[in-house]
């Protein structure tokens, strides 16, 4: 029992050493790739973080490095829609990504790739996408609205570079230039306006700012005088309310002094007339007074409208001179627009002519080779079908000959060997369709529509020229006999027989050919 539990104990522990040599952890900046047998129909297994058991023989691994790389692409001479050529310098991040199938895919293409080799290849990506996103695109559109610029180019280079398994982290545009400086005069034109536009709101505040401090003037001159004219009028009242109490009291006292003295008397009326003398000189006194301000204030009224007058003339003409100063700004600046626009079109147009022609010359050359190729296919074609055309001939006439010969064959050993015999058997084959060509040969004569010319001049038993006519007609349809012996083939008793004459005739023809076939045997 104790042997059996060390050896359990051996084998957990080798199986814990073995577990631990070939268990890999993957970091956080890189990917772990298991490749080989990794099941699933997969090239490759990925794993970002965490950690997987590698199994030997059958599985190896590798890393992904997921630090960024900073690509600078050199962009220059790149064709915009309008035609003009710029330069667009960049700064692109890129990295590996984190996605499954963008993992993936970076795992069956950059896989024991060089940093160096990848950034190429990005590069290249990159460059030719960047190129593309430019020729869709107008200079305004590319320089004034960065953001919409930097989407167009996201939008074109992320999906390539998510083909081999990296994703677009980061798009800086340095500069935007152009040889043709027409940035810069779009630059202008803008500083220009917004100059004009600036001198305009200057002149504009600056007159409602005269304006301004002229009323405010005005109505401190005016509050001014009221306040000086109330203070003026208080003084005098109290000081003739206090001069009226005073002569008042005098006169209480001498007229309570009156009964005993008559001078009193007097100096009292005298006092008294004193005191409305007094008075009526102080009320025309006021009077002068509240005059004599009402025509200052009245003289500051006019000397207000005055200097406002003044200063709304001196704003007309310090706004006609802004004016005519961004006129002149602005005709200069729609003279060097123009200038710019005619020297921007007259290069347009060379740069379209020159590529409508290198399109031309191109168009010729390949409707030439296509001309060239197709007619060189339609005589390889031809060539070829007329050589299929022979040979499928061929084909069949060997066929047919070898199927004849096969046939001839067995109709000659069925004949026990007897040529004779078998070339007898064919012949009576095609006597159906010997006699249907010779009934062809007659049977549209309509014998109705037949004259005969006769002369009168035939022999006794003759029949005359009409039976005659027939029968030189039927007599030049040649017998089946004597075609049959032209082919060399003497026909059955059942198909009738030839004259003794002709019999004798065409046995001694038989024997003749028999000798002479014998002696070109021998």
């Amino acid at each position: 029992m104790e042997y059996v539990l060390g050896g359990l104990g051996l084998i957990i522990i080798f199986a814990m050493v073995f577990i631990a040599s070939r268990y890999r952890r993957c970091p956080s900046d890189r990917i772990l790739v298991i490749y080989g047998s990794v099941g699933g129909g997969r090239s490759a297994r990925c794993i970002h973080g965490g950690g997987a058991l590698i199994w030997p023989v059958v599985q190896s691994y590798a890393y992904l490095n997921l630090t960024p790389m900073t690509i600078s692409i050199p962009l220059k001479n790149a064709l915009s829609l309008q035609n003009i050529r710029i330069n667009v310098p960049s700064t692109f991040t890129v990295g590996i990504s984190t996605q499954p199938e963008i993992m993936t895919n970076a795992a069956e293409r950059l896989l024991c790739l060089k940093a160096q080799t990848i950034e190429q290849m990005a590069g290249e990506i990159i460059f030719g996408q960047l190129r593309l996103t430019v020729a869709s695109l107008t200079i305004e559109q590319i320089n004034q609205d960065r953001e919409s610029f930097l989407e167009s180019i996201r939008k074109n280079v992320e999906p390539e570079l998510n083909k081999i398994g990296l994703y677009l982290i980061n798009v800086n545009i340095t500069d935007i230039t152009d040889e043709s400086d027409y940035i810069e005069s779009i630059g202008k034109k803008a500083a220009s306006e917004a100059i004009n536009k600036a001198r305009i709101d200057v002149a504009e505040q600056e007159k409602n700012g005269a304006i301004g401090q002229a009323m405010a003037n005005r109505e401190k001159e005016i509050r001014v005088a009221e306040n000086v004219a109330e203070s003026d009028k208080g003084q005098k009242k109290a000081e003739a309310e206090r001069r009226i109490f005073i002569q008042a009291q005098e006169a209480e006292a001498v007229i309570g002094e009156a009964n005993a003295n008559r001078e009193k008397e007097i100096r009292v009326a005298e006092n008294i007339a004193a005191a409305d003398k007094g008075k009526k000189k102080a009320e025309a006194d006021r009077r002068i007074f509240i005059q004599s301000q009402e025509a200052e204030a009245v003289q500051g009224e006019n000397k207000s409208k005055a200097d406002i007058a003044k200063a709304e003339a001196e704003l007309a003409v310090i706004r006609a001179e802004a004016d005519r100063a961004g006129e002149v700004a602005k005709r200069e600046a729609e003279a060097a627009v123009q200038k710019a626009q005619y020297a921007l079109e007259q290069e347009r147009l060379n740069a379209a002519e020159v590529v409508r022609q290198e399109i031309e010359l191109k168009k010729t050359q390949i409707a030439a080779d296509a001309v060239a190729e197709r007619h060189r296919r339609e005589a390889a074609g031809q060539a070829d079908a007329v050589r299929l055309k022979y040979e499928a001939e061929a084909e069949g006439i060997r066929k047919l000959i070898e199927g004849k010969a096969q046939g001839y064959q067995s109709l000659i050993a069925s004949c026990n060997g007897d040529a004779q015999a078998a070339s007898t058997f064919l012949m009576i084959e095609k006597i159906e369709s010997m006699v249907e060509k010779q009934v062809e040969a007659i049977k549209n004569i309509r014998i109705d529509k037949v004259t005969v010319w006769d002369s009168g001049a035939h022999s006794e038993g003759d029949g005359g020229a009409t039976a005659n006519f027939l029968s030189g007609m039927i007599k030049s349809v040649p017998p089946l006999h004597d075609v049959a012996a032209m082919a060399g083939v003497r026909l059955p008793e059942y198909l009738g027989r030839l004259s003794d004459q002709q019999s004798a005739e065409e046995t001694a023809k038989e024997e003749i050919r028999s000798e002479k076939g014998k002696k070109a045997g021998e």
